[in-house]
């Protein structure tokens, strides 16, 4: 089963990135997640070391554009088939670096992604 990397998960209900963990599990959608702190949400462990990840079909981000410097290659060398920019995540020159490696970008909220079957 192909897997989803949300990168940015945080512990606090009131955040995006948790409930994306949420609505992913509850799809039954393999998922992994990358965050400052560790813990478990929905049965799903929060990392926070980026090595650990491998075989990712879709990342989605939750990090500010200038957040993101910091994974540009790491999230490269995953390789995953697509790169999902939600809201507030934009990030034209992470884009151009993605499509030079073979990697979708989407600019969408994965939220409405799964509640209207497109993800």
């Amino acid at each position: 089963m192909q897997k989803t990397l949300v990168i940015g998960a945080s512990l606090k209900s009131s955040r995006y990135s948790n409930v994306a963990i949420k609505k992913l599990t509850e799809k039954s959608i393999k998922t992994e997640a990358f965050g400052l702190k560790e813990g478990i949400l929905y049965g799903v462990q929060i990392k926070t070391n980026f090595d650990d990840f491998q075989n990712i079909h879709t990342v989605t981000l939750y990090l500010n554009p200038k957040s993101q410097e910091a994974y540009y290659q790491k999230i490269i060398d995953l390789n995953p088939k697509r790169v999902i920019f939600n809201p507030g995540t934009e990030n034209p020159n992470f884009y151009a670096l993605l499509k030079n490696s073979n990697i979708e970008v989407e600019v969408a909220c994965t939220l409405v992604l799964l509640a209207t079957n497109q993800f």
